[in-house]
């Protein structure tokens, strides 16, 4: 019985070893690739949202036929799209 416990505790220390290394390995090699995607991804989903949907902030650009049509793909993101357009920002916000 005694046995079976250590082999049960190893393999849990194991499996937290190796748990640990895979964090640690993705932090080293993938989070900075993967946040510059999700922010270039962001910076894509802004500009579209703009092209597209411009004149909600006064920049009219596509005839609003092509808008009516995207509409029900875009109504999730407006409200969010818009509080980030109209916010103000400064030199910090361009570093990060």
């Amino acid at each position: 019985m005694n046995a079976i416990a250590f082999g049960h505790k190893l393999n849990e220390r194991l499996r937290q070893i190796i748990l640990f290394l895979k964090g640690a390995f993705f932090g080293m090699f993938f989070y900075d690739a993967i946040v510059m995607f999700r922010r270039q991804r962001g910076d894509l989903e802004h500009l579209f949202v703009l092209i597209s949907f411009g004149d909600l902030i006064g920049v009219p650009i596509l005839p609003p036929y092509y808008n009516l049509r995207l509409l029900p793909y875009i109504v999730p993101l407006v409200q969010n799209w818009r509080r980030r357009m109209l916010r103000e920002r400064d030199l910090t916000d361009l570093v990060t």
